[in-house]
């Protein structure tokens, strides 16, 4: 995972897409936040002061630079392109998971059911949600092997929480920040807007956190 590419996603996503958020909650969990009100996630940042230095870090990324939406485009491995979210009951059996980076993985165990949703393509990230107890599951390049789920890492998140990781820890991504927050979802564009940060990756951007 190259920490570099993909630490500009909360950092350079801060721009909210429409209105005034809510952390409005997931339809396969409707009693679950998708993190507090108060989240940088879902704060409108668009009466804030812009940051010192925004200029130079947006020339590089690049400023003719198109965004790529990966998902939506077809299959990968058979699975769809994009990054899924499985919901399940408290009730849900979890497993142990072995992981490639567990000294910076929560150890569970995961709720994993076995039709759990991966995403296509090498990352294959895996996001499940607990409705009933309202926490997040997230894995990097999860697979089921001879001798159960071995994944390269796991975090788990408290929905109703803005706790972070310690710092410098990645997470299911280089960033060490949730990945679900930060999808396009689509209950929010049939709805008619996304209110909330959206992540995403560049190829340049700097060694170091930028809120």
């Amino acid at each position: 995972m190259r920490r570099t590419a993909v630490l500009a996603a909360l950092a350079a996503g801060l721009a909210l897409v429409a209105g005034n958020a809510a952390g409005l909650p997931l339809p396969g969990a409707p009693g679950c936040p998708v993190f507090p009100p108060g989240s940088p996630w879902n704060r409108p940042v668009d009466r804030l002061p812009v940051a010192k230095g925004s200029a130079a870090i947006v020339r590089s990324i690049g400023l003719d630079g198109g965004l790529h939406a990966d998902f939506g485009s077809g299959l990968y491995d058979g699975a769809p392109i994009g990054i899924p979210i499985t919901a399940v009951p408290g009730t849900q059996p979890k497993v142990r998971v072995r992981f490639e980076y567990g000294d910076e993985s929560d150890p569970g165990p995961y709720p994993i059911p076995p039709g759990v949703r991966i995403e296509g393509g090498g990352d294959r990230h895996a996001v499940v949600v607990d409705r009933d107890r309202c926490r997040l599951y997230e894995l990097f390049s999860l697979r089921r092997t001879a001798l159960g789920w071995q994944a390269g890492a796991g975090a788990i998140w408290d929905l109703r929480s803005n706790r972070l990781r310690p710092a410098g820890w990645t997470s299911a991504d280089a960033a060490g920040l949730p990945i679900l927050p930060g999808l396009a979802r689509y209950d929010e564009v049939a709805r008619g807007g996304i209110d909330h940060a959206l992540r995403f990756t560049v190829e340049r951007s700097r060694r170091a956190y930028v809120y």
